[in-house]
């Protein structure tokens, strides 16, 4: 704190070193106040008659000339009207701190001496930043007009930005550089406070985005036009072509004449400024077409301050108001007017809080001896802080639209008109606002909507660019000096129909070769490029290092069979795959025509299981069914074993001898008999195939079986798939066998994992295909794909060509294009596509289980239905012999069936009878029934006719 406290009297001994000898000789400075000098305090009121407001504003500038009419028009308004400030009047002091920021800053400190309550200005962030400091040493509250983003309230604390920072505008650039898909801007700045540190935001604002600042092209402010000249021309050859120009509206418009002449004004440019160039439109009475035919096409942004009565009446007036020199004024008029009825209504509440406005040394000012120092004249202003506090907390409306401070001491609600110039003046395309992004409504429209920043509601009206078009520039070209995009081509080995070396004027030939120079032709634009050759010849090359060439640079782009994986597209940028890929294995397969046991291999064990099950409980079901009907279906307890064994396998070629005579056993049979008709036609289908097909001479059924395994593995030399089996699949490195010709492909597999060889290669599938082309198909493709990826052009990170590559590939695509130059190089006769394993032939339950299902339930509907209907004819049957006749009434003579048990073996007897003997049964006691009951209701017993 003390070492703070020490450099700070420093800084102020030094400043007064330079400023006393000034105000010696050269007076005070300028006051364009008449009272200025007049008694500020009555001694008997506690409210001072007169209080002094500061201002700093370069009188000359295009800023100066809008602020100071409006600040003096806004002292009258206040001092006339009686409802504010009773009794006192404000006075202003304007100071004039010229274009020099050295003699800016003295004029400045000059002003301190003059007691002023508050200080508007300067809009000189240089100025600003070292007048701030002394600001903070007087408590006297700064309201500044300084728009550099890293003027914070946070290191000043008497620091009020009443006009929008920069902040915000350089993220509506963002927005709108974003918004029409552009990822690379050059920035041109004048190299000072303000320019540096607006520029560094943007360049924080686009990196958001995804787009990034290609170049800073700086000068100094009192740049030359021949400097000028050469920035402009060094720039023009880079590739960028959107430019943001952020420099101050009295020199701005010399850019763009030099622009005009080097022919950066025409279609393909983009020029984006900040409001500096608005504000030199808006200021000026009118502006000559040599000028507007300077600026044709530039998109601008503005301040933007909404329409209201008080506005309209400002303008109106204008004209009338005292030293107006052009009768047009900017933004900054606005908010020069609203920042005195700010401070106006701050001091009223000040005053009727009980505030007083005295002034007293700082005893910090006195060197060790107690001698003052020669900053007498400089004074603090007693309840600063409290006056500063009641203009934080302030909340009006005014000129501008609502006045109020966030918790970093800028205006609430930022926001911008975005303006394209043409013809003899602009005209609005949209806002811009923090609250809701770009919209073509109001920001104050959608104030009173929930806020809304996604990508899918923004929206400009169109823009007419340099060289009147409508059309989007691309925002990029090929430099005309600077050299052919660097691209690299593996330079391949094997497969060399994918790319290879060649004597003709390119160097390299191949399907990636011509699918590349396809797509480069559809382009719009030239795209002049060189191939070079990456490797030694004698090996595939590692296309991971080739991936991370591209990302340091030392090429532009890589041209080839290049994988596109997840790892990669974190350091590059690919295009739209235009070949399908991924990870297949390839193993050796025999020929097996025969075999004792293929009849067993249509079916899976589990198959046959349920088969053979259900056959059992099918005859056994439909012999319960009709034993009690069909005497083919009675006798000996061994006869019938045989019968149900027999009727049962015999469904199978439908040879059945036995007659179903029952309504249910025919309906469970019919059942049956289909479901054993799809079965007998699955099984001769699978049968044949199995006895036709090749038969893998391996056990290797996929990528599973392969990595459980721990025979080694082949890869192809520089694949990607080496370090994926490791990384991703767990497979160990010591398993893996690199293989560099096609020859040791062959060699690898014939020999096998115990002679030497492999017991199956993974590698991607465009490759496989042409392997197994070339030979004949005598190896075959195992499993299925277990990966899936692409083929991609690599580019460096955010390459406006890898996105209008992507378009022009899938042109090529759906044009047929990509079809035919495949034809032209790679063959495929269907190899890769015959994974005729026996295990795929094999028919499973889980194909038949419907089928088995509907079976099951006629056959347990059948059972339901038959023995509900035997347990109510057992109920009606009474195996005892005929007892005597008693005479005792029915209603008194218990059931029999209640008085005594009945045993398993009636049941069983009853179940075993023939139908018709327990229907002739049945009959009988029916008849009886029917006679006892005529016996009781005559009294005595019948006689026999």
């Amino acid at each position: 704190m003390e070492a703070n406290l020490q450099r700070k009297r420093v800084f102020l001994l030094l400043v007064t070193w330079i400023w006393v000898p000034l105000a010696v000789f050269g007076g005070t400075g300028n006051n364009n106040t008449a009272n200025a000098t007049a008694p500020l305090f009555p001694s008997s009121s506690s409210r001072p008659r007169v209080v002094n407001i500061g201002a700093l504003f370069t009188a000359n500038s295009v800023i100066g000339k809008s602020a100071e009419p409006a600040l003096v028009a806004a002292i009258n308004d206040v001092n006339s009207d009686s409802t504010i400030l009773s009794g006192s009047k404000l006075n202003l002091i304007f100071q004039d701190t010229n274009c020099s920021g050295f003699v800016g800053t003295v004029d400045a400190l000059q002003l301190m001496e003059k007691e002023v309550v508050a200080t508007i200005g300067p809009q000189s962030s240089g100025i600003a930043h070292v007048i701030s400091h002394v600001m903070n040493e007087l408590q006297v509250p700064l309201l500044s007009f300084a728009t550099d983003p890293t003027l914070s309230a946070l290191q000043y604390s008497y620091f009020l930005r009443t006009v929008p920072n920069d902040y915000f505008q350089m993220y509506a650039i963002a927005d709108v550089v974003d918004y029409f898909g552009w990822k690379e801007v050059i920035a041109i700045f004048v190299d000072d406070d303000n320019g540096r540190n607006g520029i560094s935001v943007l360049g924080d604002a686009l990196a958001k985005k995804r787009a990034k600042l290609s170049y800073k092209a700086a000068f100094s402010p009192g740049a030359s036009s021949s400097e000028i000249d050469d920035l402009l021309v060094s720039v023009n050859l880079m590739e960028a072509r959107v430019y943001v120009v952020h420099v101050n509206p009295d020199t701005g418009l010399s850019i763009f004449s030099k622009a005009k002449n080097l022919g950066m004004m025409t279609g393909g440019y983009v020029w984006i400024t900040t409001d500096w160039l608005p504000s030199f439109l808006d200021s000026s009475d009118s502006v000559n077409p040599e000028t507007m035919d300077l600026i044709q096409g530039v998109v601008a942004l503005r301040h933007h301050t909404p329409d209201s009565n008080m506005k309209k009446m400002f303008a109106s007036r204008w004209k009338n108001i005292k030293d107006v020199e052009t009768s047009g004024f900017n933004s900054y008029a606005l908010y020069a007017y609203d920042t005195i009825w700010l401070l106006a209504r701050a001091l009223d509440l000040f005053f009727k809080d009980g505030g007083n406005v005295t002034f007293s040394n700082d005893p910090r000012l006195r060197d060790t001896n107690g001698s003052a120092l020669h900053l007498s004249s400089m004074q603090v202003f007693d309840q600063g802080q409290k006056l500063f506090q009641i203009l934080v907390g302030m909340n009006v409306t005014g000129l501008t639209g609502q006045i109020q401070f966030d918790s970093e001491k800028n205006l609430v609600r930022p926001a911008c008109d975005v303006l394209n110039i043409g013809g003899t003046g602009s005209r609005t395309v949209g806002y811009w606002s923090n609250y809701s992004g770009l919209s073509v409504v109001p920001p104050e429209v959608l104030y009173s909507k929930p806020p809304n920043t996604s990508t899918s509601t923004q929206h400009l009206y169109n823009v007419i660019w340099p060289g009147e078009t409508v059309t989007r520039p691309r925002g990029w070209v090929f430099p005309h000096n600077g050299k052919p995009l660097r691209i690299a081509v593996p330079f391949r080995i094997t497969f060399k129909e994918f790319v290879h070396k060649d004597k003709g004027p390119s160097g390299v030939k191949g399907y990636c070769i011509d699918v590349f120079e396809a797509a480069i032709n559809l382009l719009p634009y030239p795209v002049p490029h060189v191939y070079i050759l990456y490797g030694d010849g004698k090996r595939n090359p590692s296309f991971k290092n080739l991936v991370n060439d591209v990302l340091t640079d030392k090429y532009d782009a890589a041209v080839g069979d290049v994988t596109i994986t997840t790892n990669r597209t974190r350091i590059v940028d690919f295009t739209q795959p235009y070949m399908e890929s991924g990870l297949v294995v390839v193993a050796p397969i025999k020929e097996i025509k025969s075999s004792p046991w293929a009849f067993l291999k249509p079916f899976t064990l589990q198959m046959w299981s349920v088969t053979g099950i259900f056959f059992l409980f099918v005859g056994t079901v439909v012999w319960i069914l009709e034993h009690r009907h069909n005497p083919e279906f009675r006798g000996p307890p061994r006869q019938q074993l045989v019968t149900v064994f027999w009727f049962s396998f015999s469904t199978m070629f439908f040879a059945h001898r036995e007659n179903t005579m029952s309504t249910l056993g025919r309906l469970v049979l019919i059942f049956w008999l289909f479901v054993v008709l799809i079965i007998n036609s699955s099984y001769t289908a699978s049968l044949t195939s199995i006895l036709t097909v090749q038969q893998l001479s391996s056990g290797i059924q996929g990528i599973d079986s392969l990595i459980s395994s721990s025979d080694p593995i082949g890869v192809q030399d520089g694949s990607f798939a080496y370090n994926y089996l490791i990384e991703e699949l767990g497979v160990s490195e010591s398993r893996l066998r690199i293989l560099k010709t096609e020859d040791e492909y062959v060699s690898a597999l014939e020999k096998g994992p115990h002679g030497g060889g492999v017991a199956g290669i993974v590698d991607e599938l465009p490759y496989v295909e042409l392997f197994l082309s070339n030979n004949k198909c005598i190896f075959r493709t195992v499993g299925q794909e277990f990966t899936k990826g692409g083929w991609g052009f690599a580019f460096q990170r955010d390459s406006p060509l890898a996105v209008d590559l992507s378009t022009a590939i899938l042109q090529l695509s759906e044009n047929g294009e990509l079809q035919r130059i495949h034809d032209k190089w790679l063959t495929n006769n269907g190899c890769s596509s015959q994974n005729n394993q026996a295990d795929d032939t094999q028919l499973s339950l889980k194909s038949f289980w419907g089928l088995f299902l509907i079976c099951a339930i006629a056959c347990v509907l059948a059972l339901t239905v038959f023995f509900c209907r035997v347990y109510c004819q057992f109920r009606r049957y009474d195996p005892e012999p005929e007892e005597p006749e008693i005479s005792e009434p029915e209603s008194a003579r218990p059931s029999r069936r209640t008085l005594r048990s009945v045993s398993f073996k009636d049941l069983i007897d009853f179940v075993d009878r023939r139908e018709s003997e327990i229907k002739e049964i049945l009959k009988r006691k029916s008849s009886d029934n029917k006679r006892h009951q005529t016996q009781n209701s005559d009294g005595q017993p019948s006689s026999p006719v």
